[in-house]
C-alpha cells in the first residue's frame, strides 16, 4: 500500500490556515499542471511492479533481491510525506514542490540508466524522497487556488489522478517492459515530470499570507531544525514500511528479522509522538489530534484505508 494515498492537505496546513487567493490565471489550469507531477508518481509506484522479473533477470540478481527496488521507494516515500509540512514551510511552497518534481524526473533517469542493484536501490531511494513531497503539497495548493464552493471540484480531479494512474500502471508497465525494456518504465517519467516543473514555474505562486506567515515564523526563531523528531519519524515509518512490504513474504512475525524491524518501529514511534508533542517548534504537528474534527476524520481515513487493503 503506497502512503501517498493517505496524505491530507490538513496535516499540511497544520500551522498556516489556507487562505484563497484569486490567481491571475484560470485556476483549472493550476490543478491539472500539480495533478500532473501526482499522477507521474503514483503511476511509477504501480507501474515498476510488473517489470520486477525483467529487472531481475536484466541486472543479474534474484526476484526477491529485487523487490527491494520497490522497498526502498516506498520507504523514502513514508519517511518525508510527514515531512512535507514542515519542508514546505522551510523552503516555500513552490520551491519545495519544484523540487521535488526535478529531483524525481533526476533520478528517474538515473534509474533508467543504473548497471546494478545497488545503484538502482539508491536512486529509487532518491525518487522516493522527490515523489514523497508531491501529493501532499499538491493537495494544500489546490486548497489555496480554488474557494470552497469549488474545492469539491478540485480534489474530484486530483481523486480521479490517484484512481486512474494505479489502475493504468501495471497493463502499461507491461507492455513497456515486453515492447521495448524495463528502463523504460522509469524513462517514461521524465517527459511529464519535465511539463509539470515548466507549468509549476511559470503558473504557480505562494500566497501572500503563507509567505507573511513563514516570515513571521523565521524571524520569531521557530522552523528550527528538529534533528531527534526527524530522526525518530524517519526511522519509524521507514521500519514500519519495510514490515509492511516484506511481511507476508517473510511470513510476518515467524520472522525474526520483522519482529525485530517492527519493535524498532512502534518504539521509533512513540518516542517520535512523545517528543513532537512536548516541542514548541515541532516538525509534524501531533497536537493536532486534539481538535475533534481532525481527529475524527484520520481515523475515518485510516479506517477506509485498512478496508482497500
Amino acid at each position: 500500500m503506497s502512503s501517498n494515498t493517505m496524505s491530507d492537505p490538513l496535516s499540511l496546513s497544520a500551522t498556516v490556515k489556507p487562505i484563497t487567493v484569486k490567481p491571475a490565471i484560470n485556476p483549472w489550469v493550476i490543478a491539472i499542471t500539480v495533478t500532473l507531477a501526482t499522477f507521474m508518481e503514483l503511476l511509477d509506484t504501480s507501474i515498476a511492479n510488473v517489470s520486477l522479473p525483467h529487472i531481475a533477470g536484466g541486472l543479474a540478481v534474484s526476484y526477491d533481491e529485487s523487490t527491494w527496488v520497490l522497498t526502498s521507494y516506498l520507504v523514502a516515500n513514508a519517511v518525508v510525506l510527514p515531512l512535507s509540512a514542515w519542508l514546505s514551510r522551510v523552503f516555500g511552497r513552490k520551491n519545495y514542490y519544484m523540487v521535488c518534481v526535478a529531483l524525481f524526473v533526476v533520478s528517474s533517469f538515473l534509474c533508467g540508466i543504473a548497471p546494478s542493484l545497488g545503484l538502482l536501490i539508491f536512486f529509487r531511494v532518491l525518487q522516493g524522497i522527490g515523489g514523497g513531497g508531491l501529493a501532499p503539497v499538491e493537495q494544500a495548493i489546490l486548497v489555496d487556488t480554488f474557494p470552497g464552493a469549488k474545492r469539491a471540484a478540485a480534489f474530484a480531479l486530483y481523486s480521479m489522478a490517484i484512481v486512474t494512474a494505479p489502475a493504468v500502471g501495471p497493463p502499461l508497465g507491461g507492455w513497456i517492459t515486453d515492447h521495448f525494456s524495463w528502463r523504460w518504465v522509469f524513462f517514461i517519467n521524465i517527459p511529464i515530470g519535465l511539463v509539470s516543473l515548466i507549468l509549476t514555474s511559470r503558473l504557480v505562486s505562494d500566497p501572500p499570507q503563507f509567505k507573511e506567515e513563514v516570515k513571521a515564523a523565521r524571524s520569531g526563531g521557530k522552523l528550527r531544525i528538529d534533528y531527534i523528531g526527524i530522526a525518530l519519524i524517519a526511522i519509524g515509518f521507514g521500519a514500519l514500511e519495510i514490515v509492511l512490504d516484506k511481511g507476508q513474504r517473510e511470513d510476518w512475525l515467524e520472522s525474526n528479522f520483522i519482529l525485530i524491524v517492527l519493535s524498532i518501529a512502534v518504539a521509533a514511534l512513540i518516542a517520535a509522538a512523545v517528543h513532537e508533542w512536548r516541542n514548541h517548534d515541532p516538525v509534524v504537528e501531533i497536537q493536532l489530534f486534539k481538535e475533534r474534527n481532525f481527529a475524527i476524520s484520520k481515523r475515518s481515513s485510516l479506517c477506509c484505508s485498512e478496508a482497500l487493503c
